[in-house]
């Protein structure tokens, strides 16, 4: 049988919100793309932080490759386990006066001005990858919109060959003629290099573009509920 890349089983997390986060039972499976509606910015926050093992549940367990994160010792075998991960959020901060590919160059180097041509070839192909047309590559990150800064996250996310990208709340902000694109392309870069997705969201659209399954929290039981059909379609966070 096949581990299991991310696990939440019985979690319960406060945070100061309404009420506790949580998730009665999440199993994410290599590769497999997994959208879950019902998050706000502050707990979509809080979900990657437990899944990450950044922190502990107050009840419940949560494995990555089946290894609890409550088993972490210290913050070097933390970052093995953030290792497995890549982020795509608007927390991870782009360098605007930088260019897309000094952008995408940080996570192999701080050399960056300019970048060593093996770092550069390896940021240009990380920009085609994610559907930043070559025109962009030399631009100032301020220079660009919504949905290309999220092109440049993602870029940054898959730099270290991660097993599975969490993506929280990515569509917000976006154009709504942008979201299912950028939904859509994510997913297919994803599956290209079999990286699992967890979308942590609220926007159905988003949610149906990136994922095949969309799960919806509900907040009181922690039970995740799969959706079926086209249902109601999310507001502007994502």
């Amino acid at each position: 049988m096949t581990t299991a890349v991310l696990e939440f089983a019985g979690t319960s997390k406060d945070y100061r919100g309404l009420r506790p986060l949580r998730i009665e039972r999440l199993t994410v499976a290599a590769g497999e793309q997994i959208a879950i509606l019902g998050f706000d910015q502050v707990s979509a926050e809080v979900f990657i932080n437990l899944a990450t093992g950044a922190t502990l549940p107050d009840a419940g367990e949560i494995s990555v490759f089946g290894r609890r994160t409550s088993a972490i010792a210290d913050s070097a075998d933390w970052l093995a386990t953030v290792d497995h991960f890549g982020i795509v959020s608007e927390r991870a901060v782009l360098l605007d006066q930088l260019t897309v590919v000094q952008n995408l160059a940080m996570p192999f180097t701080l050399e960056i001005e300019p970048p060593p041509d093996d770092i550069r070839q390896r940021a240009e192909r990380l920009a085609a990858e994610v559907g930043l047309p070559s025109s962009a590559w030399t631009r100032p990150v301020a220079e660009l919109d919504a949905a290309a800064r999220a092109r440049v996250r993602l870029g940054r996310a898959l730099a270290l060959d991660p097993a599975v990208l969490l993506l929280e709340h990515v569509s917000a902000g976006l154009d709504r003629n942008d979201v299912a694109k950028l939904g859509a392309d994510m997913r297919a870069t994803a599956a290209r290099r079999s990286v699992a997705i967890v979308a942590a969201t609220a926007d159905e659209s988003f949610a149906r573009a990136v994922a095949s399954r969309v799960l919806t929290l509900e907040p009181a039981t922690g039970r995740l509920r799969e959706r079926k059909g086209l249902g109601w379609f999310g507001g502007r966070l994502g």
